[in-house]
């Protein structure tokens, strides 16, 4: 089971994260998460994709401030670059990680 600890050592240990939040009872957030994470995986190779209940683990949610389903979190460096929640497209969230990652790899 994911933890705040283990979620924040993903973060330190990897350049590129994405933090899919969502929860059994959200349609849209199974709707949307099989699409996001093969665009990010294929798009973007060396990302880690977590995905977090925040039924399971409301206070990994607490913690990054999360407040609505689905919600999407993107880092570098272990930095919070991105946030999108609810209403969101995965070409718009491809688009707006694809400099910064080609930076981060350049």
């Amino acid at each position: 089971m994911q933890t705040l600890d283990t979620i924040n050592q993903t973060l330190t240990t990897h350049d590129a994260v994405m933090l899919y939040f969502s929860a059994p009872t959200c349609n849209v957030c199974h709707a949307l998460k099989p699409k996001l994470v093969e665009a990010i995986s294929t798009e973007f190779p060396i990302f880690e994709i977590e995905s977090i209940d925040i039924s399971e683990t409301p206070e990994i949610a607490s913690y990054f401030s999360v407040f609505a389903i689905p919600t999407v979190l993107i880092f570098f460096q272990g930095r919070e670059f991105l946030r999108k929640s609810r209403h969101m497209s995965v070409g718009e969230v491809v688009e707006d990680i694809r400099r910064p990652y080609e930076l981060m790899l350049s």
